[in-house]
């Protein structure tokens, strides 16, 4: 992967497995696809780290002792608010995804994931861009339930039927069967889509996910 970019991230781990962070470092280091500069157990010592070093991305647990991976993200940001962050995360951490998207978390990875997983999640991100693995998209999209709120400040102004379309597209429908759906026609949903990305500045499908998640406009 070439990433458009002066040069490759300075990237931190954090996790309190020792074997996890020395696998995904050397994984990191063959693949040549970020300069790990340092690793950290867990939260505190994360925190410790950043008075002397300046990464552009952290690859973050949640589920960690002395200071967990919300609590250590919820203090990086504070102290770097433009620092990305992806979150690892494992099966049956579904009640955490608002929480940290909320928080600023601009990525998630299963800790399953491959590297090239890993690869086109860091790239996406350090483009500003948001990630979800393709596992946890599967995951969400099974356990999204109903819409919990319609308020024109938390979902851009998206009129009734554009909230209606993504709430179909977070359920994993396609366009034809979001028409059948709604009994309108391809090509309006193809616009309404269209309207979405814009209207919420999202790049892609994951993305639109992602907002209509942090935006209550489905929940898990």
């Amino acid at each position: 992967m070439n990433y458009p970019l002066e040069k490759k991230p300075d990237l931190i781990i954090v996790d309190d497995h020792l074997i996890f962070r020395q696998g995904l470092k050397s994984l990191i280091d063959l693949e040549n696809i970020a300069t790990v500069i340092a690793e950290a157990s867990d939260g505190e010592s994360f925190m410790e780290l950043l008075s002397n070093h300046k990464p552009d991305l952290v690859l973050m647990d949640i589920d960690m002792p002395k200071m967990d991976g919300m609590e250590a993200t919820r203090q990086a940001l504070k102290l770097m608010p433009g620092l990305k962050i992806i979150a690892f995360t494992m099966y049956g951490d579904e009640d955490y995804y608002y929480k940290m998207i909320d928080l600023g978390v601009k990525g998630f990875l299963l800790k399953s994931s491959g590297i090239n997983e890993l690869e086109n999640a860091i790239h996406h991100v350090m483009l500003g861009e948001t990630y979800f693995s393709n596992e946890m998209l599967r995951k969400i999209i099974q356990n999204l339930g109903r819409k919990v709120d319609r308020k024109p400040a938390e979902s851009k102004n998206l009129t009734e039927r554009e909230i209606e379309v993504l709430q179909q597209i977070c359920l994993g429908s396609n366009n034809e069967e979001i028409a059948e759906k709604l009994f309108i026609s391809p090509l309006t949903v193809k616009s309404h889509r269209a309207n979405l990305l814009e209207k919420t500045s999202s790049k892609n499908t994951p993305a639109l996910i992602l907002f209509a998640i942090k935006n209550k406009v489905v929940e898990l």
